[in-house]
């Protein structure tokens, strides 16, 4: 576990401005929710996070220590991509080789014993069945290359796991479970957990705290229950009552 800070981080893209003086504190442990309106900034401060992107100014703290300057690898820092990111070339598993599910362990000399152990029930939980094995990613479905890459970043065992729309190719049934196998892992493992959604229920039903995002900045972090009581500007409070509204007529 590791808790995170951020100060006055600020991402240019051109004359875009997708992440403007942002401040944010992030208890261990924590899950945090980050929603708001596409291009608000919310992809961009987890790359930033991640040591994908390079701030044009502002900070970047792991437990107090600032990590700008350090490289990816070694942030102990683990994000899923919207884009899955699994490697093209390798099966999904297999304990005795290098395969996407099994490479993070591989590297720190787990035994096939050990590694079947570990992550034969990892997968069975999250649905990722037998039949998978053999195949390399291209060769799977949107929602099956979403599980691979939920397993695979749940075997790296970072400080902080960064999610962006994990669960955006899932179809409704599978959706709810994968949504309670997240949200069991984490409080398994208590990682600091940052999680980027477009799905207010799945915000609301993850989160410790909600961070809303408005043009670059954070307009108010708080518990959910906070944040449609008493929200603290008219934008959260409309931003509630739209996705509300989305809800329901979705739903209905």
């Amino acid at each position: 576990m590791a808790f995170l800070s951020l100060r006055a981080l600020t991402k240019r893209f051109g004359f875009v401005v997708a992440v403007n003086q942002a401040n944010l504190d992030v208890t261990s442990g924590e899950f945090l929710v980050l929603v708001g309106e596409s291009g608000c900034g919310k992809t961009t401060t987890l790359r930033l996070i991640a040591g994908l992107e390079i701030p044009d100014s502002g900070t970047i703290f792991i437990d107090g220590a600032p990590v700008n300057d350090v490289p990816v690898g070694r942030r102990s820092v683990q994000m899923i991509f919207q884009n899955f990111a699994l490697w093209p070339h390798m099966k999904v598993f297999d304990d005795r080789g290098y395969t996407n599910l099994t490479l993070p362990l591989k590297v720190r000399k787990w035994s096939s014993d050990k590694i079947s152990t570990f992550l034969l029930p990892l997968a069975q939980r999250l649905g990722i069945e037998d039949s998978f094995f053999q195949r390399k990613p291209s060769e799977l479905s949107g929602g099956q290359q979403q599980r691979v890459a939920l397993g695979r970043a749940m075997t790296t065992s970072p400080q902080i796991l960064l999610m962006d729309e994990p669960l955006s190719n899932i179809d409704p049934p599978n959706r709810l479970k994968m949504r309670g196998e997240i949200k069991k892992f984490h409080q398994e493992h208590r990682l600091t957990t940052l999680y980027v959604t477009h799905n207010l229920a799945d915000g609301m039903a993850l989160a410790d705290r909600i961070a809303v995002m408005r043009d670059g900045r954070f307009e108010q972090v708080d518990t959910p229950e906070r944040l449609m009581r008493q929200p603290a500007t008219n934008y959260v409070a409309d931003f509630f009552r739209a996705e509300e509204l989305r809800y329901r007529s979705i739903s209905g």
